[in-house]
């Protein structure tokens, strides 16, 4: 199973429960999962990571080849079925215009043309929203989507104090 990992599992991750300071041991196990070819997440998400000025971005900016391209022909053609269908539907278009101008339906396109599980802080709203969130959008697109919490329990992390 490979896991790709939205920019939000990150920044919540840095900000809030696994502070590079004081949890260390999150960052290496995630640089062993990427060594593995069990998580990643793509290089848009990449590239929207590095604009920061934290030691987020400083971690993102070493770790280049943990962000795949995403520029390829599959994905772009998936990219663009999901463009549409999110053009098609009765979205917000604040809200879909920043869903589409961001690395999330990539992220998707990629998720989907290999076969891997999207790993998301967002949760799924009620079909009849007008929001476009990511799990609505992969529930769509027939990929998996888990929050990251699932994502360590599936992989069975652990951290310990030595």
């Amino acid at each position: 199973m490979i896991y790709l990992l939205d920019a939000n599992t990150y920044i919540e991750a840095k900000n809030r429960y696994y502070d590079m300071e004081f949890c260390p041991a999150y960052w290496d196990w995630l640089d062993q999962q990427f060594v593995m070819g069990v998580a990643s997440s793509i290089d848009m998400i990449g590239r929207e990571l590095k604009d920061g000025n934290d030691d987020l971005a400083e971690w993102v900016k070493a770790r280049g080849v943990q962000f795949v391209p995403n520029d390829d022909d599959a994905t772009q053609e998936v990219f663009t079925e999901i463009v549409h269908f999110v053009m098609s539907k009765d979205f917000n278009p604040a809200n879909r215009d920043q869903f589409l101008a961001k690395a999330d339906p990539w992220l998707i396109a990629k998720a989907k043309t290999i076969g891997a599980t999207v790993v998301t802080h967002e949760s799924a709203l009620s079909d009849a929203t007008k929001k476009v969130k990511v799990p609505n959008i992969c529930r769509q697109f027939e990929v998996r989507c888990i929050d990251t919490f699932s994502f360590l329990r599936e992989t069975q992390a652990k951290f310990s104090l030595v």
